[in-house]
């Protein structure tokens, strides 16, 4: 490989040919202020906060490090006087224009815009003139779009075209330039999936989750109503993240005791559900293969994927599974079976989830999905939601005792636990149908080759003496190239598909913790978050679905068997194709 030699401050480093100014200097440890650039996503020097001096044998000159390439010999200044005042006044230019309302903004004291203007000692009031206002959108469920907040930086537009869907964009030009979407439709208009990859990525509060905490506080207040909450998955690896603690601890046991101080009558896991999910989704791959069902079939628990197949490929949505995803059946089995055993009307029962994904709280609202004929979850809020709560009720998380779920609806296996990342849902099913179709107990359940983090994985997998494929994706993008495969034909032979909406996983969901974009540059988030749901899972007892005692219970009191109409009737849903663009 060939190397170039530069000098960053003074500093001797050698990096890559082809190295940018910003990777050098992140190699000599040095980090220069961004507020647009993702790596391999958004390179396109628009902010102008990364403005260095680069001398290349023709004295010093200002250029922007993420797009500028290193030369032999180049010398960099990142910090001079000249660069610092450059920076400060590009921050009070943008300003000139930003709504200014901090204390009331969702990302106060974790906005990249405020960071740098703290750092760099702006003058709020320093340019004064003409300053546009937008509207506020809230027409979506999952989120907000405040445009008085946003900064034009593209990396929300960066994200959705990363998912592929890629409906918003820059509308008009010069000062009237605003991120929107076509012909200026609000946001549930259009053919957004719900992901909220957007909103992780908004260096702003231009983008943030459609808070729904009020909701759960004024349910918490009224005696008359029993307020249940569970936790998805990947929650107990990223909470923690919210408070400080370095990425991918793992804080389950933290959790849980900050939840009941919050004042929830009962803390369930949502994870004994996703155990039920793959022994529902087992036994409906079994009887679409005997019975000549539509395969290969594909997951449904995440329901930005399901939207996306609703609205792109809704002549391919028999291949889904009929299974409801983990967080509506947890809420279905509440407000039936725990309901009717604790003697609670289900009508006084306030389900809420704390889930990874925005497009939970599109999900809640969907049509069948109301076993108990109430909707089987009321409130869903995100990890960024619930860590919003904790501080509110001035609980030292860091300083809290580990402790339990309540029973039964808090056990769970390890084949539950790694749901959150991508690729654990098929190898829970994987783990399962290796029991039910050899009739051993089979202590190898490790099904490492669907694995890893990569938006598209494929495995054929030997189960009793037959050879199985299977396909894992993640991402909306990921999505599209497994289902244009197949509209051709499923040539590679697919019997079963594991998709998720966004890339990586719940792990990376859209309602995630956010992280500066220099940490999401630097640190594979997807990996080490789900490196804690693999170590819980590998030091567990239980590892198979199947063995879950919740599920076994559930069926042996409550459901008539596997594939009996009333499990069918509480755990499993129906999709409808919708119009990507309804009121037009």
């Amino acid at each position: 490989m060939d190397m170039i030699n530069v000098k960053i401050n003074g500093i001797a480093v050698s990096v890559p040919k082809g190295s940018t100014i910003l990777e050098a200097a992140r190699a000599a440890g040095v980090e220069i202020p961004t507020l647009c650039f993702m790596k391999e996503k958004n390179e396109i020097g628009a902010c102008r906060i990364c403005v260095v001096e680069a001398n290349e044998g023709r004295g010093f000159r200002i250029v922007t490090a993420c797009v500028y390439p290193v030369t032999e010999g180049m010398e960099v200044r990142t910090n001079s006087e000249k660069i610092q005042k450059a920076r400060k006044t590009t921050l009070e230019l943008i300003l000139s224009t930003h709504d200014k309302k901090c204390l009331s903004c969702a990302r106060s004291t974790n906005c990249e815009l405020q960071k740098l203007c703290r750092d760099y000692g702006v003058d709020e009031g320093a340019f004064e003139g003409f300053k546009p206002t937008y509207e506020i959108d809230y027409s979506a469920p999952h989120l907000v779009r405040d445009n008085n907040k946003c900064i034009l930086c593209r990396r929300c537009v960066a994200a959705c075209q990363e998912q592929y869907v890629g409906v918003i964009g820059a509308n008009d030009r010069g000062i009237d330039t605003q991120i929107g979407q076509a012909f200026n439709l609000p946001l549930d208009d259009v053919p957004c999936i719900s992901c909220g990859q957007c909103t992780v990525v908004c260096p702003t509060g231009a983008l943030t989750e459609k808070d729904d905490t009020d909701k759960i506080w004024a349910a918490l207040a009224d005696p008359e109503k029993t307020v249940i909450v569970q936790t998805a998955p990947s929650i107990r690896a990223t909470l923690g993240e919210c408070f400080g603690m370095e990425i991918g601890t793992n804080v389950e046991g933290k959790m849980v005791a900050a939840l009941r101080r919050l004042g929830f009558d009962k803390v369930f896991d949502t994870d004994f559900a996703a155990d039920l999910t793959i022994v529902e989704e087992a036994n409906e791959l079994v009887e679409r293969i005997k019975n000549g069902g539509t395969l290969p079939m594909i997951t449904s628990c995440s329901p930005g994927w399901v939207k996306f197949c609703e609205m792109y490929y809704p002549d391919m949505i028999a291949h889904l599974s009929s299974c409801k995803s983990p967080q509506q059946m947890a809420g279905a089995v509440i407000k039936t079976y725990w309901a009717e055993k604790n003697g609670v009307d289900p009508k006084n029962i306030v389900s809420v989830s704390v889930m990874p994904c925005t497009a939970k709280k599109f999900e809640i609202g969907r049509d069948d999905q109301s076993a108990a004929g109430v909707p089987d979850v009321d409130i869903a809020i995100t990890t960024r939601e619930l860590g919003r709560m904790i501080d509110r009720a001035g609980l030292n998380f860091t300083a809290l005792p580990d402790e339990e779920f309540d029973n039964p609806l808090g056990e769970d296996t390890g084949a539950a636990v790694i749901f959150g990342a991508t690729g654990g849902v098929m190898e829970a099913a994987l783990r399962t149908a290796n029991d039910w179709l050899t009739g051993k107990d089979n202590t190898d359940v490790d099904f490492t080759a669907v694995r890893g983090t990569q938006g598209l994985k494929e495995a054929t997998v030997n189960i009793a003496g037959s050879d199985i494929k299977v396909a894992v994706a993640s991402g909306a993008a990921a999505a599209k190239c497994v289902m244009d495969q197949l509209k051709a034909g499923n040539p590679k032979g697919w019997t079963f598909i594991e998709i998720m909406g966004c890339p990586g996983g719940c792990v990376n969901g859209g309602g995630q913790p956010i992280q500066t974009q220099t940490v999401r540059d630097t640190v594979d988030l997807k990996a080490v978050r789900a490196k804690a749901l693999y170590d819980q899972d590998a030091a567990m007892a239980i590892r198979k679905s199947h063995e879950s005692p919740v599920v076994k219970t559930l069926y042996s009191e409550w459901y008539d068997g596997f594939g009996g109409h009333k499990a069918h009737h509480d755990l499993h849903t129906s999709y409808v194709a919708r119009k990507k663009f309804p009121k037009l």
